[in-house]
């Protein structure tokens, strides 16, 4: 039975919903803290953490599902490189959702996702 199986559709088709993930997981992996809805967040959550597993596990394998989801090299080398070995004596957990309110025009709830071992951003070292 499909019973209370609803959550995480976020009301999209699934290509838009692949798109739209992998959006969203590339801009928290390139800055290290996003802010978006507080739906969109719950559900980007087990999507990046399986990802930062992926890069912890590091094989070829590994990394090319990681390609196959994000479909950036830059951000999955620094998946693999540097966010890996900030979290590799975390078990889990890699993300922390804050709520921070509403939204003014819609008010739709908010929150900030943020990686829980901050690293650089990719944006800061492709400027160094």
């Amino acid at each position: 039975m499909r019973h209370r199986k609803h959550r995480g559709s976020l009301g999209l088709v699934s290509g838009h919903r692949r798109a739209l993930l992998a959006n969203l997981a590339t801009a928290l992996l390139t800055h290290g803290r996003i802010e978006t809805t507080e739906t969109k967040a719950k559900v980007l959550r087990p999507y990046v953490e399986k990802l930062i597993t992926l890069g912890k596990r590091g094989d070829l394998h590994a990394r090319r599902q990681a390609l196959a989801k994000l479909r950036y090299r830059p951000i999955v080398d620094h998946l693999f490189g540097d966010v890996a070995t900030a979290c590799s004596d975390r078990v889990g957990g890699f993300t922390r959702i804050i709520k921070t309110g509403y939204r003014a025009g819609d008010a739709a709830p908010m929150a900030i996702i943020e990686l829980v071992d901050q690293v650089g951003s990719v944006a800061e070292e492709e400027a160094a």
